[in-house]
């Protein structure tokens, strides 16, 4: 289930929410985008990149045309993985970008903090959220220590997913996917 826990930037627990659209009206005020897509086609679980983006291209297509979104992809990654330590410690500290970090579930689940206005929201995603990280708010992602989902990605500029790490050792003080 979808669930958004914020915290005080010392990592004390403030509040809990389980309603999507109050989840997603609480991050709307942070200028975080949450929706929840479904496929226009049932898609079989073994489907392959291009199914995925045509099951979802009107979802798509529409944030291609608002936020200018030049090109989507689609990422898998599954608990055997050979590199999937080294993948999540590379989310797992706090960063910003120059462009908006947008990714949908297609399946499985991640958790993104977005520190923002004095407080830490911790979001955990699942299958049929998407979010949108717009450039700029500092915020990490845990996929877990055995992840396994499959994400839709939209960039802006060729070279996507760009971080500039803060330096800040904030995401050590805020449970991990596991404990939340």
């Amino acid at each position: 289930m979808t669930t958004l826990k914020i915290f005080d930037e010392t990592g004390e627990l403030q509040s809990e929410i389980r309603d999507h659209d109050e989840i997603a009206a609480r991050l709307d005020e942070a200028g975080v985008l949450l929706e929840r897509w479904q496929a226009d086609q049932p898609l079989p679980p073994d489907a392959d990149p291009d199914a995925i983006l045509a099951a979802y291209a009107p979802q798509v297509e529409r944030l291609k045309e608002r936020y200018g979104f030049q090109s989507a992809d689609v990422i898998a990654l599954t608990p055997e993985h050979p590199e999937r330590e080294a993948l999540r410690a590379k989310f797992l500290d706090e960063h910003t970008h120059s462009d908006f970090e947008v990714r949908f579930f297609v399946r499985g689940r991640g958790l993104f903090y977005i520190h923002t206005g004095g407080a830490v929201y911790g979001v955990l995603c699942e299958g049929g959220d998407l979010i949108s990280v717009p450039a700029g708010p500092r915020h990490w992602f845990d996929m877990g220590a055995a992840p396994d989902f499959q994400c839709i990605r939209l960039f802006t500029t060729p070279e996507g997913w760009v971080a500039d790490y803060t330096g800040d050792p904030i995401a050590r003080r805020f449970p991990r996917l596991e404990a939340f």
